[in-house]
């Protein structure tokens, strides 16, 4: 789908058919979600440009997401879509500034160009208005929907700690399943804030290449540079609490770890304490089971009675030891 965005007198106009496209109208954005190959060759020709392909656009390296060709600024940065689940999905969006119009190829539909889409569409259309300032929109928008995940994800994992640390199961085997479920919540946050960090670093390296590269005829008015010192420094903010949560994750994930391993340890414990309690009664049934001809309890009238009570006082003074130690 191929929309275009332009200055309609006092207000911004949106045109979503190549055939109803004015060739003299002042664009000011084209849209270009999961286009076709007939879209995107308009593009091309409209601009003199190439756009890249979702291939080039997943690559990884700097020097394919951030450069310049043919008189025009093209600029890569991961974004996350499907946040408001527990599996983001990392997508591409290539941003490319050219005459002072942006174009936008991306291949999911998510929040911030929504709610960018909407604010530009409602909102009286500046004098100013151009494609470097409906870029940075949507990434004010990028930057607010991703403070309000890692608020979100913050508040879980406070639930998540809770959890851990407050827990009133006393079965023991109840209580480390709890604890293995605990670890796959864990993980799964975990997962979340290493595809938010990623998003943000891609954020931070858009910005400050923007902010650095020159263009013939490009004066960076004082408003877009107050703009984008302000997506920098929240970026950066962003990043420091989304390492906060990270480093909150690992602690959490180190002491269910070792909650895990006090249960087990209690219970391996138990089962010794057990073992040593019984181990004298068991050594004084195998003495009076030793069939002798010649043993001198063996026709005594109190005999089978006194190795019954023998047995009992040898098993309970080891568990009154070990209760008075302290250690049951």
């Amino acid at each position: 789908m191929l929309r275009s965005f332009f200055r309609d007198a006092e207000r911004v106009a949106i045109h979503d058919d190549v055939e109803t496209f004015d060739a003299g109208a002042q664009y000011i954005w084209f849209d270009l979600l999961s286009p076709i190959p007939t879209e995107t060759k308009y593009v091309e020709d409209k601009f003199s440009i190439a756009i890249p392909t979702r291939d080039e656009m997943e690559d990884i390296e700097l020097s394919a997401r951030l450069y310049q060709e043919d008189g025009a600024q093209f600029m890569t940065m991961t974004m996350l879509a499907g946040l408001e689940g527990d599996e983001p999905i990392r997508t591409p969006v290539t941003f490319i500034l050219k005459d002072n119009c942006l174009i936008t190829v991306r291949y999911a539909d998510t929040l911030p160009f929504r709610q960018s889409t909407s604010r530009l569409l409602k909102g009286p259309a500046a004098i100013s208005l151009a494609g470097e300032m409906a870029m940075l929109g949507i990434l004010e928008a990028v930057i607010d929907r991703t403070a309000d995940v890692l608020e979100r994800i913050g508040r879980e994992i406070d639930t998540i700690s809770r959890e851990v640390f407050r827990s009133k199961t006393s079965n023991a085997t109840k209580k480390t399943r709890n604890l293995q479920s605990v670890i796959e919540q864990i993980g799964q946050k975990g997962d979340f804030l290493t595809a938010v960090s990623e998003g943000l670093v891609s954020i931070s390296r858009l910005v400050a290449y923007h902010a650095a590269v020159e263009q013939p005829g490009r004066k960076m008015s004082k408003e877009t540079r107050q703009v984008i010192k302000l997506l920098q420094r929240d970026g950066a903010s962003l990043g420091d609490h989304a390492a906060f949560l990270s480093s909150k994750i690992n602690f959490l994930l180190d002491a269910t770890l070792g909650l895990i391993n006090l249960e087990q340890n209690q219970i391996i414990k138990i089962f010794s304490v057990a073992a040593v309690v019984f181990l004298p009664p068991t050594l004084v049934a195998s003495m009076y089971g030793m069939n002798f001809e010649v043993m001198p309890e063996l026709r005594w009238e109190y005999g089978y009675p006194f190795a019954i009570a023998m047995m009992i006082v040898s098993a309970a003074m080891p568990f009154l030891y070990f209760k008075r130690r302290g250690w049951l």
